[in-house]
């Protein structure tokens, strides 16, 4: 595997010079920078953690590894002697599909437990659709797989937290991956909703910035059963390159292209961390042979990769499975440093201990120094996770894959970005 390090930053062209990023600040920010205050409210004694991760719908394929992203986490912190002298427990819960219909439920369930932290939801609409209930609890919302760049000034009362990044970042990287491949007219199809809405806003902004042209922009209802008309105002504007942002509805979208004239064999296809999957068993072979796609995350070690499968030997995606693993360490981390599991005191230390301080890989290795006096930056198995005002990586890597003739995908490169 190639292994990119080039970073990304502020207008300029790709490959010449750095990007252009910067994210909004978070109007949830004290003035001292930090995500809540430094008072430290007393919890029960035990941290719970709840997960609210999709079991069901149409990113099932995400949750098995992002819930053995938890599951090892959680037996690493135990096994090191739990927080503050107890073991982690857990509370389960399905964040159902990418609406917002199972999800307000299952939250119910997770803040009964007394959980106080809520890893999750993977989608961004369904975490907009609870993060008030989740916060007004007083509970850590901290999602491993969230980009809309909505949670950037969302009013979170310092309480949400995510280690994937905005996608101020995904869409920059995707944006003028397209036009190195040589696009200049290039049309994006993508779901009406927050991830979908805000992913192609900041790809369109790129192909416009470096040069290209948004041959057209076309959003489809979450709900639809039929794509027709949507296909046919993407082919009428005659693309050079076809950006799909989807879920699991990409069974459906890729065969009507196909039947416009406009699918992978026809025009230069991309899709997002939302829609890269396996599909060997969905289409016939050599169906997205040349598909690019690009998700959030560091390039996956082999031995964490073993890990996981001990967890769940049947994983066959580990997307998402590290931010899962990094924001459970992490909360427990910061419950260790306020020596308090309330959720408002995880939340108080969360981005004191990404970032700063001496740097750990490890839950045990990071407690010793916590219990030592020192102040940590935990490196997480997703990336440096350094975590800025609005509890957002600052530091995130994008991983750029191509699909074969067996319908699966493969690393190219990965591309690490600072959002300013």
């Amino acid at each position: 595997m190639k292994r990119s390090t080039q970073t990304i930053r502020l207008a300029a062209l790709v490959a010449a010079s750095a990007l252009a990023l910067s994210a909004c600040g978070g109007s949830s920010s004290d003035s001292d920078g930090s995500k809540a205050s430094s008072s430290t409210p007393k919890g029960d004694g035990v941290l719970t953690v709840g997960t609210l991760l999709p079991s069901t719908g149409d990113l099932a394929f995400l949750g098995p590894p992002e819930f053995a992203g938890v599951d090892l986490a959680v037996k690493d912190i135990n096994a090191a002697g739990g927080v503050n002298g107890k073991p982690v427990v857990q509370s389960k819960a399905d964040s159902g599909d990418g609406t917002p219909k199972i999800a307000p439920g299952s939250v119910d369930k997770l803040l009964a437990a007394h959980a106080d932290v809520i890893i999750g939801a993977a989608s961004s609409s369904v975490s907009l659709s609870v993060i008030d209930k989740i916060v007004g609890a007083g509970v850590v919302e901290f999602s491993p797989a969230n980009t809309s760049t909505a949670f950037d000034t969302y009013d979170d009362k310092g309480l949400y937290f995510r280690t994937a990044p905005s996608d101020v970042l995904q869409g920059a990287v995707l944006g003028n991956l397209v036009l190195q491949d040589g696009a200049k007219n290039v049309a994006i199809l993508a779901r009406q909703e927050a991830y979908g809405e805000a992913l192609a806003e900041n790809v369109a902004k790129t192909v416009k910035d470096q040069g290209g042209t948004v041959a057209a922009k076309v959003l489809y209802s979450v709900d639809a059963t039929s794509y027709t008309s949507e296909i046919q105002k993407i082919k009428d504007s005659k693309p050079d390159a076809v950006v799909v942002i989807a879920f699991n509805e990409t069974t459906k979208i890729i065969p009507g292209l196909i039947a416009a004239g406009i699918g992978p064999k026809d025009v230069k296809t991309y899709f997002v961390d939302g829609n890269t999957a396996d599909y060997s068993k969905d289409f016939p072979k050599g169906t997205l042979k040349g598909v690019k796609a690009t998700y959030p995350g560091a390039q996956l070690k082999d031995d964490f990769k073993a890990r996981l499968l001990t967890v769940n030997s049947k994983l066959k995606d580990f997307t998402y499975g590290p931010e899962s693993y990094d924001a459970t360490i992490m909360s427990a981390l910061a419950a260790t440093a306020a020596k308090s599991d309330s959720g408002k005191a995880i939340a108080s230390q969360l981005q004191k201990i990404s970032a700063d301080g001496t740097k750990c890989t490890t839950y045990a290795d990071c407690v010793k120094l916590l219990k030592a006096g020192k102040d940590i930056d935990y490196d997480g198995v997703s990336g440096p996770v350094d975590l800025n005002s609005t509890g957002s990586p600052s530091k995130a890597t994008i991983g750029i894959f191509q699909y074969g003739e067996d319908n699966t995908y493969k690393n190219l490169e990965y591309v690490t970005g600072v959002v300013e």
